[in-house]
């Protein structure tokens, strides 16, 4: 693990391939999984205001999951989340391009400009989740079998996660965290070339 500002940073990050290949794995990260995608408590507010706009394009089963259980939920581990339609499956927020491809239909209203909030952090930040310890913010890198095609094609390109993963890295910690990140970097790779 790296101090960079007020986290810890897995090597990972900078260690792991990644680049999300939407023809092969087709969205899953939207639609499979025992709970919904992680919310932190200030964008629950920010969830409210997008759904009015989302749900245009959003599936009728995901706002009746919305209407049933409201626009979050509390997971068994106590943490919030996006509903799921049903127990388990699809988050309800999810919609289905002319590809079947899952796709986010906050993000979709955010991208035509009807909002200023993109979509939960959380699903921003994928393949890396955050953990909150009591002294700095865990940065690490996810494993997730649906990703492996993700994987392939960030190994091909040479991409490693945090630069896949920049913009919602600065959109989390900043554009200064984002550069200190990049030099640690720099310094990491010299030093894993010495050995």
């Amino acid at each position: 693990m790296i101090i960079v500002g007020s986290s810890l940073v897995s090597e990972e990050i900078f260690d792991e391939h990644f680049v999300c290949d939407l023809s092969a794995c087709k969205g899953a990260c939207c639609v499979e999984g025992e709970s919904g995608a992680p919310l932190e408590p200030e964008e629950l507010d920010e969830l409210k205001v997008a759904f009015e706009d989302a749900k245009v394009y959003m599936t009728e089963e995901g706002i009746e999951a919305i209407q049933e259980k409201g626009h979050f939920e509390i997971d068994l581990d106590g943490d919030l989340v996006t509903p799921l339609i049903g127990d388990q499956g699809a988050c309800a927020y999810v919609f289905f391009d002319k590809q079947g491809i899952a796709k986010c239909s906050l993000e979709k209203v955010y991208n035509e400009g009807k909002t200023k909030w993109k979509k939960p952090i959380s699903c921003h930040l994928y393949p890396i989740r955050l953990s909150q310890l009591t002294d700095y913010t865990g940065v690490n890198y996810h494993r997730w079998p649906i990703c492996a095609p993700a994987c392939e094609c960030g190994s091909k390109l040479q991409v490693p996660v945090f630069k896949f993963l920049k913009e919602p890295l600065v959109r989390r910690f900043g554009e200064k965290w984002y550069a200190e990140l990049e030099e640690v970097f720099i310094a990491w790779k010299a030093a894993s070339q010495d050995h």
